[in-house]
């Protein structure tokens, strides 16, 4: 087997590495090639990651290689994980809504619509070139960011490719640790679209049974994962539901947002971060995953991504994963080409939403408006043009008012025209 990783001088990679090494029994991986333009970056990363595997002992390769063409060659998966721009670009997604009183993310707001405009014609071209060289059979899994606007540009043109997030993996590790269990025996309903979900439940396998440990964990549990995520414990216990930290954003924007004018850009701490690990992985001595690593984020993407790949190139053996995939009904309020973000069976056919419990309105409200927004984001970003962003603004519930979008699109268009080629037209 052979894993492409686009995007592999990133900081990200050893984490990915690093869950190769440790599921060698169910992923037998001959070689890793790490495919990055920057190739200083890619040597010093690729040269931790064979110290990494050989520290671990196994037999995997590692190349690396600037081309994409000579990296997608037989690859029996590719994983995505760009980042058009770098942290500078990063920076401006954090800062720029600013002006407006609204919230600056990298993947929401108005600076998820910036990085959504930057990367999917890069990672549509990214793809095209991909199924040219390894075949149009060839699985794409993308941890790129927007997640489920890029990954709906991708199956919108025709590409076996779904996406993944960290962000439910990460929930199950937490309410195993806290409810003192088996990983595995977690199940998570979880509903929604990327960055946009809620945990309605907790089940957890026992001798008798699937058992729905949500209760256990909004009680004994409550308070300690409030303040973890961001929500009021009463909010979540009368919602019966944990969302995810993104909700933060919309349900707690003006508290954010006055956190974000008195605090440095996210931007500005991962780049230090990354200087750190590149700095440890570029040290001889180094053969194990550095501690520091879990600061740049992305905790658990390993786990997912290994046992996606698994589970996609696994000869028929169907597993259970949270991806983002086309909904084709799953939420019958939602278009069926939608991207969700949900439980589904996975297989060397590809994922399959479960069925999904009627999404109850305080949900389903949110869900729908995002993905009204979704959907004319992605349009900005295929076709281009100033009133195109100004629309997809204007339909965000982040931003929703005439005169910030159209001042953010101008602003949005200013900082990222090297980026846009349609802007500079």
């Amino acid at each position: 087997m052979r894993l492409t990783v686009v995007g592999g001088g990133s900081t990200y990679t050893p984490e990915l590495v690093d869950g190769i090494a440790g599921r060698r029994a169910s992923l037998d991986v001959d070689e890793i090639v790490l495919v990055d333009p920057d190739t200083h970056r890619s040597r010093i990363v690729g040269d931790f990651c064979r110290r990494l595997l050989r520290h671990a002992g196994h037999p995997a390769r590692v190349l690396t290689t600037a081309s994409l063409e000579e990296g997608a060659e037989g690859a029996s998966a590719v994983l995505l994980q760009l980042r058009v721009g770098g942290q500078k670009a990063r920076r401006s997604d954090e800062t720029f809504p600013h002006a407006c009183g609204c919230i600056g993310q990298e993947t929401t707001g108005a600076g998820g619509l910036a990085k959504a405009l930057r990367t999917v014609p890069v990672v549509l071209d990214i793809a095209e070139r991909v199924r040219r060289v390894a075949g149009a059979d060839t699985w794409i899994v993308n941890f790129t960011n927007p997640v489920g606007i890029v990954t709906r540009a991708l199956l919108q043109a025709g590409h076996r490719a779904v996406g993944l997030c960290n962000v439910a993996i990460g929930l199950q590790r937490k309410f195993a640790r806290l409810l003192d269990v088996d990983t595995n025996a977690v199940r998570l309903d979880h509903i929604g679209l990327n960055h946009l979900t809620w945990e309605r439940g907790v089940q957890v396998s026992t001798p008798d049974g699937m058992v729905d440990r949500l209760p256990d964990l909004l009680g004994e549990f409550g308070e300690r994962i409030a303040a973890e995520i961001g929500a009021p414990v009463g909010w979540m216990r009368r919602m019966n539901a944990i969302p995810s930290y993104y909700l933060k954003y919309y349900y707690a924007h003006d508290e954010v947002l006055a956190g974000q004018l008195q605090s440095p850009p996210r931007a500005d701490v991962v780049m230090e971060v990354e200087n750190e690990l590149l700095s440890q992985y570029a040290d001889p001595a180094v053969v194990t995953k550095p501690e520091n690593l879990a600061k740049r984020g992305g905790a658990y993407y390993s786990e997912a991504a290994v046992q996606l790949v698994h589970a996609l190139t696994g000869g028929g053996l169907a597993e259970e994963h949270v991806v983002n995939v086309r909904n084709d009904g799953a939420m019958p309020f939602l278009p069926d080409d939608a991207v969700i973000e949900v439980p589904a069976i996975v297989d060397d056919e590809g994922p399959v939403p479960l069925p999904i419990e009627p999404v109850e309105p305080r949900f389903s409200g949110l869900i729908s408006h995002v993905t009204a927004y979704e959907y004319l984001a992605l349009d900005a970003a295929l076709y281009g043009g100033r009133d195109r962003v100004a629309d997809a603004l204007l339909a965000h519930p982040l931003i929703g008012q005439y005169t910030a979008a159209d001042r953010l699109a101008d602003d949005l268009i200013a900082a990222n025209r090297a980026d846009l080629p349609w802007a500079n037209a």
